[in-house]
């Protein structure tokens, strides 16, 4: 324990001691645990008699140099004691009384003694209590010290991380004055610190007085609220929170204030596929990749066609994150999963108020999280046809409308629609309309089936026992010869996805199904030639790794990341097929 922290804390009691003393001959002694003496206060009569005696600030007052003494039997015992006339060793101590307490930390450790030393004419036993209450005093100081050094670290580390904050924090009283401000708050609002006292919370939010009105009927918190800010206009995300004072009853209310693009990136908002990712060398596949990829940064919409498991959703992903809205959200919805009655609010969102059951604050919709990036709508076939014409005027004029509002919203969006069905049949069967149906398919994309790639099918395979066997911690299986030629065969109707799910299958098991493809449902003849090394799962890897090296023009830091592994792995890689 600091001995300057001890001296200084117990200066203020031992001062106020001593006065109260004045007309007795007392002094008053501290020690550190060790018996040195760190400070001494009283009498000047009684003082220079002690330090006659070596009793001053720095001797050590232990047995072996003075015998037995007060000091020392309390750092011995832990416990007050006082010790009169020729209880003392030495004989020059013999007129003295002693009376001393021990002073302890917040821990209950030992870290300094109070003594009272007087004349033994003066002893009283109210003397050792008036002792312990001053050094129970001590203590108490000692504590209040410590608490209060921690809660300033506390503090400092707690407003170290709200001035960090990415997102900007503001509090007020229920009357709407603005306590604290982080740094990002008073850059978003031009608040400037000097002046912090002088805002009110409704110089920030618009509406600021609908939100209080909710607090005082008991909502306390409001989560993602959409609210304007009167500072720069802009709309943002709310979420508040009321902190209780149980001492005086205050109210203090935490505004969160989050961007509105900040929150469209968290709804999901991401596409993980790009190109490199696509598994294929078959010739017609790679033609589809390319003007997948020529598309990419077109602004007209997209409709991608294609069997169930041909990889619509991959394919759209990476679109997205080959063109110049790669930074935008990506926001998918599969139209065939979403009730007839509930489409509408979730592609167009819906305001507070305007439905039974509609959310505090609304509801923003996918195309108003899609905004400044790319939308796909899933198994468009699906959709509703009254919500076919909603769509459509999206589509030609770039704005929405949302439920239980008639002010429209301008949209920056990206459509790219995709269907497993035949629209023109549908169109035809009057199912779909003949306006959105070219107005959707301005890039027509065709996906091919697995039957129409075979060539790709052993690279697949590689592909998902590899990725499959380390996602579940799985021994690779063996694939023979004889049951990758069935594979090639087979004319997989459930294309992509109904390999990879044979794949976890296989190596779940450790064993493959001697009755999964029947001759109904395979060629007669394989077209692709099946080699001894094409067999090797090694040698597809292989071949894989040699064209994304080729494709990256030998860069190992682009190609590892294509590849999804570390530099190192891919290192390994080269000097294992002595690439």
């Amino acid at each position: 324990f600091n001995k300057k922290k001890l001296k200084f804390t117990s200066k203020l009691y031992i001062e106020n001691l001593v006065n109260f003393l004045k007309k007795f001959i007392f002094f008053l002694l501290i020690t550190n645990k060790k018996r040195c003496k760190l400070n001494a206060l009283g009498d000047e009569k009684i003082l220079a008699e002690a330090f006659s005696l070596k009793m001053v600030p720095g001797a050590c007052m232990v047995e072996e140099n003075i015998g037995t003494n007060a000091m020392s039997m309390v750092i011995r015992s832990k416990l007050p004691v006082q010790i009169s006339g020729d209880d003392h060793f030495i004989n020059a101590y013999h007129k003295w009384t002693c009376s001393a307490a021990p002073i302890k930390d917040n821990k209950g450790k030992l870290i300094g003694v109070l003594s009272l030393t007087g004349y033994i004419e003066f002893v009283h036993s109210h003397t050792l209590g008036m002792v312990i209450a001053a050094s129970n005093a001590i203590e108490e100081m000692l504590k209040v010290k410590e608490y209060n050094k921690i809660k300033n670290m506390n503090y400092k580390y707690m407003e170290n991380i709200f001035n960090s904050s990415p997102i900007a924090i503001v509090s007020s009283d229920i009357n709407g004055k603005i306590k604290i401000c982080n740094k990002k708050a008073q850059d978003m609002f031009s608040i400037t610190n000097s002046k912090l006292q002088t805002y009110k919370i409704e110089d920030i939010i618009e509406n600021w007085n609908d939100i209080k009105t909710l607090i005082c009927l008991g909502q306390d918190d409001l989560k993602e609220t959409n609210v304007a800010v009167v500072k720069n206009g802009t709309r943002y995300q709310l979420t508040t929170s009321c902190i209780y004072n149980c001492e005086d009853d205050n109210v203090e209310i935490v505004y969160v204030f989050d961007k509105i693009e900040k929150v469209k990136k968290r709804s999901n908002g991401q596409a993980y596929y790009t190109f490199d990712n696509i598994i294929g060398q078959d010739e017609s596949f790679t033609k589809v990749i390319n003007y997948a990829k020529k598309i990419s940064d077109s602004k007209s919409t997209i409709l991608v066609m294609g069997e169930s498991g041909t990889g619509k959703e991959v394919f759209a992903q990476s679109i997205h994150n080959y063109s110049s809205r790669v930074d935008g959200p990506f926001i998918a919805l599969n139209c065939g999963a979403i009730p007839k009655q509930l489409i509408e609010s979730e592609l167009f969102g819906y305001e507070e108020g305007a439905f039974t059951g509609a959310k505090k604050g609304g509801n923003l919709g996918k195309f108003k999280l899609a905004d400044g990036g790319t939308i796909m709508l899933d198994e468009i076939g699906e959709m509703p046809l009254d919500m076919q014409t909603k769509l459509l005027r999206v589509v030609q004029e770039g704005v929405i409308t949302t439920i239980g509002s008639s002010k429209p919203i301008p949209v920056d969006v990206r459509i790219i629609a995709a269907t497993n069905r035949d629209l023109k049949k549908e169109v035809e069967a009057g199912r779909f309309r003949k306006d959105l149906y070219y107005r959707l398919n301005v890039l027509p994309l065709f996906l091919p089936t697995l039957k129409e790639r075979k060539k790709d099918i052993p690279l697949l395979i590689q592909y998902f026992v590899k990725n499959i066997s380390q996602k579940l911690n799985k021994k690779e299986p063996v694939i023979s010869k004889e049951y990758l030629k069935k594979m090639i065969k087979y004319n997989w109707p459930g294309n992509i996805r109904e390999l990879e799910n044979l794949v976890e299958l296989i190596v779940n098991t450790g064993s493959i199904p001697a009755d999964y493809f029947t001759e109904e449902d395979c060629d007669n003849e394989v077209l692709v030639d099946v080699s001894d090394d094409c067999l090797k799962l090694d040698y597809v890897e292989k071949e894989h790794v040699i064209k994304v090296l080729k494709k990256f023009k030998w860069n190992i830091t682009h190609s590892a990341e294509a590849l999804g592994i570390r530099r190192t792995n891919l290192y390994s890689t080269i000097d294992k097929y002595n690439i």
